[in-house]
């Protein structure tokens, strides 16, 4: 009898933990957040957000996503840093906006990697107008958007769109949970 109550009790503290566990994740007060979700580097993120025009939350989610703010996270496709680019895509950038020199250890650098991630988010922001065409682009690449867009075909990747999707929550979030750090008001 003394065990069935044991565990009984047992089973009881663990669906509460569960249950806390699941509230928690659904609502994501700011406390929980930012356990889950820490922001780094959040000077360069609100100073090139600010440059480039770009909502610092959106920003940070970008990043979140990409590399879970880790400057040296490198993917097994070559993407270098915190905004995961490729160092062509990273040496074209270099050239558009007056740099003389493309170093690719430069990408592990947070200035330097979330200037350049910022530049291209912008640019693409402008290209589609549209902020899921954007993400889906920064994600799948521009000729496939412009393959999809042409057709008038939704995203085709499941991973692309999923990714879409993780950024635009992770905004709510970074929004809700850092708006002092980021500048929102």
């Amino acid at each position: 009898m003394r065990i069935l109550r044991r565990l009984t009790l047992a089973g009881a503290v663990v669906a509460a933990a569960a249950g806390a566990f699941i509230y928690l994740q659904r609502t994501e007060p700011p406390w929980w957040a930012r356990l889950w979700y820490p922001l780094r580097y959040a000077s360069i993120v609100r100073g090139h957000a600010a440059s480039y025009h770009l909502n610092p939350a959106l920003l940070a989610a970008v990043i979140e996503e990409e590399s879970k703010f880790n400057p040296d996270a490198k993917s097994p496709t070559g993407a270098i840093g915190l905004m995961q680019l490729q160092p062509a895509t990273a040496k074209g950038i270099a050239i558009r906006t007056g740099g003389r020199s493309f170093v690719v250890s430069d990408l592990y650098k947070p200035e330097i990697n979330v200037r350049y991630g910022a530049w291209y988010l912008r640019d693409l922001l402008d290209k589609y107008r549209n902020e899921k065409d954007a993400l889906a682009a920064y994600n799948a690449g521009q000729e496939n958007v412009d393959r999809w867009l042409a057709k008038r075909e939704p995203v085709q990747f499941p991973e692309t769109r999923a990714y879409v999707d993780r950024v635009e929550r992770l905004k709510w979030i970074y929004r809700k949970t850092y708006p002092s750090e980021l500048g929102l008001k």
